[in-house]
């Protein structure tokens, strides 16, 4: 799960590099349409649902929920049984609230900073056809090799190495349940199914069940159809976007479009609804009042 994981977070991480506009060559583009082409998207899904279960994982109040039901060796196993024959099971414990708002909010940080550049390479597109723009004369001239560039995007298009180092971490952030969020929010159901496989996983991973070991079951649960489709036609929409595109400047479109608001715009369908923020209460001293809770 940690390197299904980590190829999703490492992706994230080279997308959030993208220039979000100002391109000053035409291979400038093309190297940033290559690094954005460079993913399998069932592997991508499957990578985006072992996050989630890794965020989940750092919910106390799910761990607590599930755990309180599995003291039992019989209960425990019992337990087990019903999420692998039904992962909306996972979505009925105490807690479930807890980890999802915090799985989302969590993700909603990468939605927004991959829209955010989304928006800048988008404006840039047609910012470079302006006539006071200096790169209007290279962005305007036709893409070299349209064929040849095509062909590489889909040749990009395979299974990414996990990052050890990555892996490494989330792994550690796994058992330990600390060291990925920042802040706590909750969301209540209903839950997208792709998040209802991955409180599955960590549910089962609270029980000891999703080790080396369980890997039938677990495996099971990073597939699911709508996310992978989500991603599969955003290869197809960025092949044809790419088929079509004739000078420059449509390739930075290309790019903005059907790479990084993809990405995000299925990150964000796998997450569903914005959670609400659990607020922080601080407490201050005043020396004429006494101490209050201040919000």
């Amino acid at each position: 799960m940690a390197e299904a994981a980590s190829v999703y977070v490492a992706f994230v991480r080279d997308l959030n590099t993208i220039k979000a506009g100002g391109f000053q060559s035409a291979e400038e583009i093309q190297a940033e349409l290559r690094k954005g082409a460079s993913y399998d998207a069932a592997q991508m899904s499957r990578g985006m649902i072992a996050y989630g279960a890794i965020l989940a994982l750092q919910s106390p109040e799910y761990l607590a929920g599930v755990r309180q039901f599995g003291s039992d060796p019989v209960q425990r196993q019992e337990m087990v049984r019903r999420i692998i024959a039904d992962p909306a099971y996972a979505a009925t414990l105490p807690g479930a609230d807890a980890a999802v708002g915090l799985m989302v909010q969590t993700l909603i940080r990468d939605i927004d900073a991959l829209t955010m550049i989304a928006d800048g390479v988008e404006a840039d597109a047609y910012t470079i056809q302006e006539r006071n723009d200096p790169r209007r004369r290279w962005a305007t001239q036709a893409v070299a090799d349209r064929n040849g560039r095509l062909q590489t995007a889909k040749d990009l298009s395979v299974p990414r190495m996990p990052s050890a180092e990555e892996s490494a971490r989330l792994l550690a952030a796994a058992h330990s349940g600390s060291g990925l969020v920042s802040e706590r929010a909750q969301r209540g159901a209903p839950y997208t199914p792709a998040t209802v496989n991955a409180l599955a996983i960590a549910a089962l991973a609270a029980l000891g069940a999703a080790g080396e070991d369980a890997r039938a079951n677990t495996d099971a649960l990073t597939t699911e159809s709508n996310n992978e489709f989500c991603l599969t036609m955003s290869k197809l929409m960025l092949y044809q976007c790419l088929a079509a595109a004739k000078p420059n400047y449509e390739d930075i479109f290309c790019t903005g479009r059907h790479i990084v608001r993809d990405l995000a715009q299925c990150t964000s369908q796998f997450a569903g609804p914005r959670p609400t923020a659990v607020p922080t209460v601080t407490v201050v001293s005043d020396p004429n009042s006494g101490t209050q809770p201040t919000g």
